[in-house]
């Protein structure tokens, strides 16, 4: 997990080019909950900036990090100088102050199990809220998805990430709402899902599994054997389905 944590540097641009960004609710969700404004947020594992210019774009001052340097450049490119980035893992951050808001867009689960929470709840001001979002993008239409797996299983058997403790995917409550839950450091745990489909062309689909962490951890010669092998199954346009669980807290 924590080399294929590092693996998007590689392909910063491409990852800024093919991942889609986040809807305006799921901000919206975020902020509603919050109940109070955020003056300052903090952002765990920022990559490009996808959920960075979200916040940012309503006036709260984001401090933005990643562990990767070339993800944290490609995020200067896009965003304004006045957001903060900061280069390090959530183990290598400092309290030296506390937020209104902690936030991790589709990068928690590449964080230490050990000690995630406190370090989490140690960059909280008091009552701060801290949020979890992202998803699964896939296409809508089962025989695709089918046809995809069946392509790619010369080469991989699965490119999604594992629940990081193990909760079964029919659940209810899914991770992280899970060790909330059960922190002593947390209260007023919610999940909300932002439902959300888009389409696009089969090669930008292709871009996209290319910035899929999977995958990257492929051979190069064996990658690109199997996203050809998958480019030949897929309709052109695709339809996704992209929807967005958040998962909110509150420290105590």
């Amino acid at each position: 997990m924590a080399e294929r944590a590092l693996s998007f540097g590689a392909v910063a641009e491409a990852y800024e080019r093919y991942r889609p960004g986040y809807p305006a609710e799921l901000a919206e969700r975020v902020l509603d909950y919050a109940g109070a404004p955020v003056a300052g947020a903090l952002e765990i594992g920022a990559g490009t900036g996808k959920a960075t210019r979200l916040f940012a774009g309503r006036g709260i001052a984001v401090t933005a990090t990643d562990p990767d340097p070339a993800m944290l450049a490609e995020l200067r490119k896009h965003l304004p100088a006045e957001v903060e980035t900061r280069r390090g893992a959530l183990e290598d951050l400092r309290p030296d102050r506390q937020y209104g808001l902690v936030y991790s867009a589709a990068a928690l689960h590449w964080t230490d199990p050990d000690g995630r929470w406190p370090r989490i709840a140690a960059l909280l001001a008091p009552a701060g809220v801290f949020a979890s979002f992202g998803g699964p993008l896939r296409p809508a239409d089962p025989v695709v998805r089918k046809a995809i797996d069946d392509a790619q299983a010369p080469f991989l058997q699965t490119a999604d990430v594992p629940s990081p403790d193990g909760t079964p995917p029919e659940d209810e409550l899914q991770w992280p709402g899970t060790e909330l839950e059960k922190s002593e450091l947390f209260a007023d745990v919610r999940q909300v899902v932002v439902r959300e489909r888009t389409t696009v062309g089969a090669d930008d689909l292709i871009g996209f599994f290319s910035t899929v962490s999977a995958y990257l951890m492929l051979p190069i010669s064996v990658r690109e054997q199997a996203f050809q092998r998958i480019r030949q199954v897929l309709p052109d346009p695709v339809e996704l389905v992209a929807d967005h669980t958040i998962h909110l807290a509150r420290r105590r």
